[in-house]
């Protein structure tokens, strides 16, 4: 759902989200603000298993920071985006940037993982996934579980598409982590 009344400001998007914890906004390039319903038990279960890998890896190696989906970035185009996975890399974090209030992040994450629940629209989860490349994110995974497959998007605009016995990795973005894809799928 669209609200497209007047422009919500970031402090009206942290209030809106504080006071329905039961839903997820975002807000688009436009201002207008998107409701989403929270995800079913699978996805939710897939997207804590993709972020918990993920974290295991980063924290063993030191390689930055992971955030779940709850979390609000602030792309360069105005739009404030919570992918279900993301991550930045360690020198890339503002200094105090876990210190203070609470609020949105104002940087772009090095990567991003966005698995497609049964009521997400495949063209929507790809134009989002395009808005994250085109607003500075270098890697990009697109998880498909209902065509069994992924997507892979990359800073140079290409688009790589994998069926559900591929390895996907982190390439130069997050060295030296893997996943099986059909262990989550």
């Amino acid at each position: 759902m669209v609200l497209s009344l007047y422009t919500i400001t970031d402090a009206e998007l942290m209030q809106i989200s504080s006071q329905n914890s039961d839903l997820r906004f975002e807000r688009n390039a436009d201002g207008t603000l998107v409701t989403m319903a929270p995800t079913g038990g699978i996805s939710g279960n897939r997207e804590l298993k993709f972020g918990s890998r993920l974290l295991v890896w980063v924290e063993s190696q030191n390689l930055g920071e992971v955030f779940g989906s709850s979390t609000g970035f602030k792309l360069p185009n105005g739009a404030i985006r919570s992918p279900d996975v993301a991550f930045v890399a360690q020198e890339r974090l503002p200094q105090g940037w876990d210190e203070g209030e609470d609020e949105f992040l104002n940087l772009v994450p090095d990567f991003v993982i966005e698995i497609r629940s049964k009521t997400d629209s495949l063209k929507k989860c790809k134009e989002k996934m395009t808005e994250y490349i085109e607003n500075g994110v270098r890697l990009g995974w697109l998880i498909d579980r209902q065509n069994q497959q992924a997507w892979v998007y990359h800073a140079d605009s290409s688009i790589t598409q994998y069926p559900a016995t591929a390895t996907l990795t982190g390439e130069d973005i997050v060295p030296g982590f893997t996943i099986a894809l059909n262990s989550l799928i």
